[in-house]
């Protein structure tokens, strides 16, 4: 695998930063030519150190007002291939994750309200053959997001 060097971290904190910014301005503060940021970021995304770009959605403002995280226990750990496909029918899972601890399985989740939280735990998700137990946890604020941290020297 390719280094990645001084300039592309350089240009990871930009764009972590603002992914909308135009390679133009990110340019100017790196010192080197449009051409060279456009290369660099393609040659990452190649790489995949780039893995995806988009919108962040406010799951508040479409009326999913309940931010949940739910500790999985499967039956054995060997069913997680078989449990992962279920939840991948529950459109309110963003995330799923295989773990180690308490619980097979984290998932994270948004309902409209704790009534379709409710309906989530009762309805589907403690249905799905394999499940034996979850533990719920109700976020109430989230307080920090971000990216991994790019530091600008290799440490």
């Amino acid at each position: 695998m390719e280094k990645i060097d001084k300039l592309d971290r350089q240009i990871l904190n930009i764009i972590s930063r603002n992914a909308r910014i135009p390679f133009k301005d990110v340019a100017e503060e790196c010192g080197v030519s449009r051409a060279a940021i456009h290369q660099r970021v393609q040659r990452m995304i190649d790489m995949n150190v780039i893995v995806g770009s988009g919108y962040h959605i406010n799951p508040k403002i479409l009326g999913f007002n309940t931010c949940t995280y739910i500790g999985v226990k499967l039956e054995k750990g060997s069913m997680y291939k078989d449990v992962v496909p279920e939840f991948e029918k529950i459109p309110e899972v963003v995330e799923c994750h295989f773990t180690t601890g308490p619980y097979t399985m984290l998932i994270k989740l948004y309902a409209r309200d704790n009534e379709h939280l409710m309906e989530l735990l009762n309805g589907q998700i403690q249905e799905i053959h394999g499940v034996t137990a979850t533990e719920t946890l109700i976020s109430l604020r989230q307080s920090v997001k971000r990216e991994i941290p790019i530091f600008t020297t290799a440490e």
